[in-house]
């Protein structure tokens, strides 16, 4: 399964991580009547999203995206069926971040995740 992870620094990661599962939520309720396709710049609907303080994950079905709030950093890591999937997750994620995040000036920046590890296990790396 193809898989990304970004490290986006920031002092508020854990409201991020709440604002972004939210929205994530919002978006699976909506999802019904949007049409199905998505261009760049908008988030997928969600087909579930859950957080706690520091953990949440927003499922969309045919991809999900992680999220740990770390310290001084909020760490994304996003799993799709097929690279076509992951780029639309990758896009439809930080396009959303970024935007709450503007005040902030959040980048998010998409990389593989170091061989043989887990989302948790990236997570816990030291910074």
């Amino acid at each position: 399964m193809p898989a990304s992870q970004a490290h986006v620094r920031t002092d508020r990661a854990r409201r991020y991580l709440a604002q972004l599962c939210d929205h994530g939520s919002r978006l699976g309720r909506l999802a019904g009547h949007r049409p199905r396709s998505h261009g760049a710049g908008t988030a997928p609907p969600a087909a579930r999203s859950e957080h706690s303080d520091t953990d949440g994950v927003i499922d969309f079905g045919w991809g999900r995206c992680t999220l740990h709030a770390a310290g001084q950093a909020l760490i994304l890591t996003a799993e799709a069926d097929d690279e076509q999937s992951l780029q639309r997750l990758q896009e439809g994620v930080a396009y959303r971040l970024e935007r709450i995040g503007r005040r902030d000036q959040l980048t998010v920046t998409w990389q593989q995740p170091p061989p043989g590890t887990s989302s948790q296990e990236s997570a816990d790396e030291p910074e």
